[in-house]
Formats: C-alpha cells, structure tokens, sequence
C-alpha cells in the first residue's frame, strides 16, 4: 500500500499538468491578495485623503496665515 502511494506522489511530481496547476492557484491568489491590497488603499485615501508631500503642506499653512 504505502509503496503505491510513493509511486503515484513520484508520477504525479513529473505530470506538468500538476505543476500548470499549482503555478495557477499560487498566480489567483496572489492576484487576490494584490487587489485585496489596493482596495484597502482605496479605502485609507476615501477616509483619509491623499497624502500631500511636506512642501506643499508649508505652503498651504503660508497662504493662511
């Protein structure tokens, strides 16, 4: 029993169809992860709005005052 199991894993590591398949669930879920990624980003800029550079915030307090 446990000799067939070794010789399926070894015909199974060598089917390129395995690792096609492998290759495309890893690349889904990255792609997941990413778009999960910039959503969250999305969400911060709506909440919080864009992040100025500090020289443009300097010359807005200049123009206040």
């Amino acid at each position: 029993m446990m000799e067939t199991r070794k010789v399926e894993a070894r015909k199974l590591l060598k089917d390129r169809r395995f690792w096609l398949a492998s290759f495309l669930i890893a690349w889904a879920a990255g792609l997941q992860g990413h778009m999960m990624w910039l959503q969250r980003q999305d969400s911060f800029k709506q909440m919080f709005g864009e992040l100025k550079p500090d020289s443009d915030s300097h010359e807005a307090a200049d123009k206040q005052s």
